[in-house]
């Protein structure tokens, strides 16, 4: 019998499969965030790779659950029960998962509100005035601080340095005022840290700032007309320009959250399909592979019960479980084979009884035609001593009931022999349908109420049997079927092919329409010398059973009282093709 671990395999390849996918869940979430946070769907490529996954557990999902209910409708063992497993894990995932989407979506919910209550224009539009204004602020005092300084005097402690250019005398007189000007440093007062290599501008006035040159500081450009350039410079704190990044990162990060906010929906029904619903799925996949797991050691074992139950001592279960079915399995096949051990411990006592009984009814049925033989040669010699001329008047009627009885003594004898010596299974093959047609001509003649019906009989089955051997069989049959129907009524011969452990059998049934079996005498209808007939010798069925065994096949029948029996018959065949 085939093994119970197919179903494991899979579950462990599923299990694997959904580890797989919970991982690169893991991995494709954190950059499917990353690439989202500016708040637009992925492009149609991306939609397509990451709904590949979906799609494709969908089908099989699909295909698991059309399994299981195309096994429901059809009534195959276990269907049921994979049912009730199926709708209690529905059941309790359903109770599982419940609070927490119901949780989860109100905490969504209470995000997507916060989210929309986020006045972000406001807040960016705060923190630019409060970084425009502290730099104006410190501007316009640089500026008020320049303005009241005397060139003459000490520099101011609020100007961090002050360095001096002149225009070189070597200067082109044509580019006065232009790009091409040389000045050169004649002198620096302040912190190093401030130095310039050259003026920022050439013109009076605030030139812009450029980072990293100006960091934290705020420079002022002051041209005499002599052509005398004071640069100044203004320490606007070390932190002004961090924190004014940390200003400009926070407002992106606010106009982000704006752009995110008016699709937050989308995204989160896009981000459940792609990576919540697969895991899903899986789960579900691999409730049904379980489910099955566990009914299919059952199933096989009750397939296997009713096997038993119906002869097949034979069977055995394989299996490499170590839990409790496992244990349950190994029981019931050492349950089997002490059945079979005990039903061959009872054949083999049958079989005595049965020679037993045969020798009995042997010696009976011999008995039986010997007093008759010996009465009438006790006749014949009495009116030969007594009356010899008259001898005649009853030798003739003396010698053919002799005769006769000796030719039912031969009869018998010859079927007991060939019931109780070993016979050669033939290895030749026969056209079923040739002694068929041979015996309803011969039948058909001489019992004309008696109608054929082979309809259903093909043609083109050649069965693995000599064809007296199979003409044995069918006479049998149908002489019992005529004297079943008392030599009037119908008798319908069929042929189906059948397959039992990879072997292909024809099934011939003989069916009459006579008055049936007695149920107290179906266990005795193979046995040999039993018989309802008044000129039967009960050996017909023994010997037609004696050849089907020989030629590795079965033989059974069915019947109702009244209604008729049916037997049936599995033989080896071989198709044979345009016949």
């Amino acid at each position: 019998m085939r093994s119970l671990e197919y179903s494991t395999i899979k579950v462990r390849t599923l299990i694997l499969i959904y580890s797989l996918l919970c991982f690169l869940t893991i991995i494709f979430s954190r950059n499917f965030f990353i690439e989202t946070l500016d708040g637009n769907i992925p492009d149609r490529l991306h939609l397509i790779v990451f709904f590949t996954i979906p799609v494709v557990l969908l089908v099989v999902l699909g295909i698991f659950i059309f399994q299981v209910f195309a096994d429901f409708f059809h009534r195959r063992p276990g269907s049921k029960f994979n049912i009730r497993l199926l709708t209690n894990f529905t059941i309790i995932v359903i109770f599982s998962i419940t609070p927490a989407t119901i949780m989860a979506t109100t905490a969504i919910n209470q995000i997507i509100i916060f989210w929309h209550n986020i006045d972000t224009p406001a807040g960016n539009s705060a923190a630019n005035s409060f970084a425009a204004e502290y730099f104006s602020l410190h501007r316009e005092r640089f500026y008020n601080i320049i303005n009241n300084y005397n060139y003459t005097n000490p520099m101011p402690i609020e100007i961090t340095s002050v360095q001096v250019f002149r225009l070189s005398a070597t200067a082109d007189k044509s580019a006065a005022g232009g790009q091409n000007e040389t000045w050169t440093e004649i002198s620096f007062t302040g912190n190093e840290t401030f130095h310039l290599s050259s003026p920022p501008i050439h013109e009076t006035g605030f030139p812009a700032r450029e980072l990293p040159r100006d960091h934290a500081t705020i420079r002022y450009v002051h041209r005499s007309p002599n052509n005398i350039i004071h640069v100044f410079s203004y320490n606007l704190g070390d932190d002004f320009d961090r924190r004014k990044a940390a200003i400009e990162n926070q407002i992106e990060h606010f106009e982000r959250i704006s752009d995110i906010r008016t699709n937050i929906r989308p995204l989160l029904i896009y981000y459940y399909v792609v990576f919540f619903l697969p895991t899903l799925l899986m789960t579900v996949i691999i409730a049904i592979s379980l489910t099955r797991r566990i009914t299919n050691p059952i199933v096989e074992l009750t397939e296997a019960i009713q096997r038993v139950a119906a002869g097949n001592f034979s069977i055995q279960i394989l299996t490499r479980r170590d839990d409790e079915l496992g244990i349950l399995i190994r029981s019931f096949n050492s349950m089997v084979q002490d059945l079979e051990k005990s039903r061959e411990a009872l054949v083999r006592s049958e079989k005595i009884s049965i020679w037993q009984n045969m020798a009995q009814q042997l010696a009976h049925e011999i008995k039986n035609p010997l007093t008759p033989i010996k009465l009438s040669a006790e006749r014949v010699l009495r009116r030969w001593r007594n009356d010899p001329e008259n001898i005649g008047a009853i030798i003739e009627s003396s010698m053919m009931a002799i005769i006769q009885e000796t030719e039912g003594l031969s009869t018998l004898l010859n079927e007991f022999r060939t019931l109780s010596k070993p016979m050669e299974p033939s290895n030749s093959l026969t056209l079923l349908h040739e002694p068929v047609e041979e015996l309803i001509n011969t039948y058909t003649n001489s019992f004309p109420a008696v109608k054929f019906d082979i309809e259903h009989l093909q043609t083109n089955i050649m069965v693995k049997i000599d064809k007296n051997r199979l003409s044995q069989i069918l006479t049998n049959l149908i002489i019992n079927a005529i004297d079943a129907m008392n030599g009037s009524g119908l008798i319908e011969l069929r042929t189906d092919l059948v397959k039992k452990r990879e072997v292909c059998y024809c099934r011939i049934s003989v069916k009459d329409s006579g008055k049936g079996i007695d149920k107290k005498e179906n266990r005795l209808v193979f046995t040999p010398y039993f018989t309802t007939k008044e000129s039967g010798t009960g050996l017909g069925l023994p010997i037609v059973e004696r050849i089907v065994n020989d030629h590795n096949g079965t033989i059974w029948f069915d019947s109702a009282e009244g209604v008729g029996t049916t037997f049936y018959i599995d033989l080896p065949v071989e198709l044979k093709e345009n016949v």
